[in-house]
């Protein structure tokens, strides 16, 4: 039986694969549409295998907020041609709806979530890659809880951010906070928290500076503190001078709201160069 125009598009809508490729499979398959989308989907892995050395350094990153749980994940892919796609902004869509739905524990859980037709996440990347011909890998999956949370997307789909806080307040402020964290690419919210890896480079650096500017020994120490709470007032988030009003600290912004309130954790990914 000849395969028609109209069964080349309902293939096309079922898979998103283009109209010769939904030609080539309902021949091959006989015009049977369950064949024909394995074969769709076989060609999609033997992409993937074949590209899988390549470097997916675009992509698509979106976040998400519902009460306690906001989640950011980036689809990356080999071109921005391919990440400025309809289809592939809906699919990095499909797997922030999941993860907003399922909150999977880990990267590796949510590439295992089903989606609607009970096949997993990774699955339907494969076939994404079998319709456009380049690597595709979920990058990143990131999430906070909290009393409350805010999401924001940076326009361009590049850069992502999600904040968590110990009490509910007002958008806009919760906001404010969100890209302030995509502003100024914090390392912690507090100095307690940041890693001590973190502090030991900082402070080696801060002693060699000052050793090769001629500092006398006994000031090096002093200089490394003075230079560690530097850094700690210009990469810990509630320590930063809130960039829309440098008179305040984003602790000060947020006790100006209530003095009890205070952002417990966030999360920022992009896929710009930094």
């Amino acid at each position: 039986m000849a395969v028609t125009m109209a069964d080349i598009a309902h293939l096309r809508k079922m898979s998103g694969a283009g109209m010769m490729d939904c030609k080539k499979a309902l021949e091959e398959a006989e015009n049977d549409f369950e064949k024909a989308m394995e074969i769709i989907r076989k060609k999609g892995q033997a992409v993937a295998a074949k590209r899988s050395d390549r470097e997916a350094s675009e992509g698509c990153v979106l976040a998400a907020h519902d009460g306690t749980f906001a989640a950011v994940v980036a689809l990356k892919c080999e071109t921005d041609f391919v990440a400025k796609n309809a289809d592939f902004i809906a699919l990095t869509k499909t797997v922030l709806d999941t993860a907003m739905e399922r909150k999977p524990a880990s990267l590796a859980d949510l590439l295992a979530a089903p989606l609607g037709d009970g096949r997993p996440v990774e699955n339907h990347i494969v076939d994404r890659i079998g319709i456009t011909g380049e690597k595709m890998e979920l990058g990143f999956f990131e999430y906070v809880t909290g009393a409350s949370t805010i999401s924001y997307i940076h326009p361009g789909n590049k850069l992502a951010t999600v904040v968590a806080f110990n009490r509910e307040l007002e958008y806009q402020v919760a906001r404010d906070v969100a890209m302030q964290v995509a502003a100024m690419n914090p390392v912690a919210v507090t100095p307690a928290e940041v890693s001590q890896k973190v502090i030991d480079t900082e402070l080696e650096i801060a002693r060699d500076k000052a050793r090769q500017s001629g500092k006398p020994e006994n000031l090096i120490e002093r200089i490394a503190e003075g230079a560690l709470q530097k850094f700690y007032k210009e990469s810990t988030l509630l320590q930063q001078d809130f960039v829309r009003d440098s008179k305040l600290t984003i602790e000060q912004y947020l006790q100006q709201q209530d003095k009890t309130l205070t952002a417990t954790a966030f999360k920022r990914v992009t896929l710009n160069p930094e």
